[in-house]
């Protein structure tokens, strides 16, 4: 998948070092709501060792995470990931995030967007659900601009790793 000058893909086996950059750039960023990915990628050698372990769940479908590379700079610059994948519904959960010199340019927007044709027609999932604490409105906005509509917010439902339990907004789509 292409778009402008970026290109999307699922994590490949060899691309570690490229992940670790991406996730320790944005660690601070990233520590409270991508959690088990952030704490899996303390060094570059925890990274390699997620990296197989996110192969193996890539090959049973329980997990893709596609990255969204800068083909300028050849440079990882985002993350969409699907996760929590019910195929018997079937369903999953979205996330998603974008380095900070490249956010508020649309670019997590297309790349959610692409992801998402692509799960339907691969895994002809029925529903997606987005979980989004209540104040990133970033994400949330990212979320309704690809048709995803508030199903609640589930008050003090996520501990942040700072301790903090926050609410988190629901949003679904259906297919």
């Amino acid at each position: 998948m292409t778009f402008d000058h970026f290109k999307i893909n699922l994590l490949q086996p060899n691309e570690s070092a490229a992940f670790f950059n991406l996730i320790d750039n944005n660690r601070s960023r990233l520590e409270d709501f991508f959690a088990g990915t952030v704490s899996k990628t303390l060094t570059l050698d925890d990274t390699i060792n997620y990296c197989v372990e996110i192969q193996q769940r890539i090959q049973n479908k329980s997990y893709l995470p596609y990255i969204i590379t800068d083909t300028i700079t050849n440079t990882f610059v985002g993350i969409v990931d699907v996760k929590n994948i019910d195929l018997n519904v079937p369903k999953a959960e979205l996330g998603y995030f974008i380095d900070s010199n490249y956010s508020r340019k649309g670019i997590t927007s297309k790349a959610v967007e692409l992801v998402l044709d692509d799960i339907i027609e691969t895994y002809q999932f029925k529903k997606i659900l987005c979980r989004i604490g209540s104040k990133n409105t970033s994400s949330i906005h990212v979320a309704l601009k690809n048709g995803f509509e508030l199903e609640g917010t589930i008050r003090k439902d996520y501990r942040t790793t700072k301790g903090e339990i926050v609410d988190l907004n629901y949003y679904g789509r259906v297919f």
